[in-house]
């Protein structure tokens, strides 16, 4: 549905810039269970919009934490976006730093995976 537009190349940030706090530990909680539910049912209404499907893909796509518009790759207003990443951030896929006009965002790999093991137990 969101195809990605050959546009100019996103900027990785500098790594050593720290614009995205480390990922949260590892959680070893059950994947079953009503919190493990309520934890599934959370992130997936989250994701239950296929731009943030297409946000998270984009972000996973890259090794460090990226800097720009991502809404140059997406078929939708900046403000749309900008509303999209904001959802993404309160849930914790999502996290980032906004410096004055520099704003850098990175996905917490932890909780992908996390996601991934409740998804698993289905």
């Amino acid at each position: 549905m969101y195809e990605m537009h050959a546009r100019k190349p996103i900027a990785e940030c500098d790594p050593a810039s720290e614009c995205c706090p480390p990922d949260a530990p590892a959680n070893d909680a059950p994947t079953s269970g009503p919190e493990a539910e309520a934890e599934l049912a959370a992130l997936s209404k989250v994701l239950g919009h296929p731009a943030r499907v297409r946000i998270v893909k984009l972000l996973l796509s890259h090794e460090q934490c990226i800097a720009g518009e991502i809404a140059d790759e997406l078929p939708l207003a900046a403000s749309t976006v900008s509303q999209h990443l904001k959802l993404l951030k309160e849930s914790g896929l999502v996290k980032g730093s906004i410096d004055g006009p520099r704003r850098c965002y990175c996905v917490d790999r932890t909780l992908v995976a996390r996601l991934r093991s409740l998804v698993l137990d289905l």
